[in-house]
């Protein structure tokens, strides 16, 4: 009998999500112009750099509700997760919105966007939320699928105007 051995699959470096760092800018700016990319914003020209600065600076201000998570394996930073909490008129704790969630393509499908949604669970678990809730285009499917697994659809439809 004449068999050929097949090598074991190699399993994935661990996986770390933990707050984004200042030193970490260089490495997150490619992850947050690759989301934008993703979603079409600003057409094909990056989001203006101080529009950026802007919202790097709040990831360390205490005063600004709003949070970052990275994704590194192997120290490489392969996923981002931006978070702030707000008030609601039917609910007495925050909610948690998480407003962008990013992976690098070659890592989709390896669980590093349910990592990053299990930290944001975590976080606001710790700051005593009653709710994360997010946001998704229609046309995104492949999200999707991992969405219809670690939360519920509320049925609702997003309205918009920019001013």
């Amino acid at each position: 009998m004449n068999a050929t051995a097949t090598p074991a699959a190699t399993p994935a470096a661990p996986l770390t999500v933990r707050a984004v760092r200042p030193e970490d800018f260089d490495n997150w700016l490619p992850l947050w112009d690759g989301y934008n990319r993703f979603y079409g914003r600003f057409g094909d020209t990056a989001l203006p750099a101080a529009l950026t600065q802007l919202t790097w600076s709040r990831f360390f201000d205490g005063y600004e509700p709003m949070h970052a998570f990275v994704a590194e394996r192997d120290g490489r930073l392969v996923g981002l997760v931006h978070f702030l909490y707000h008030r609601s008129t039917t609910l007495a704790g925050p909610i948690c919105y998480l407003q962008d969630l990013f992976t690098l393509e070659s890592v989709r499908g390896q669980g590093v966007g349910r990592a990053l949604i299990e930290g944001v669970y975590a976080a606001a678990r710790d700051a005593r939320a009653e709710r994360v809730y997010w946001h998704t285009h229609e046309t995104n499917h492949t999200a999707m699928r991992l969405y219809d697994g670690v939360a519920e659809k509320a049925g609702f439809v997003m309205y918009r105007k920019n001013l």
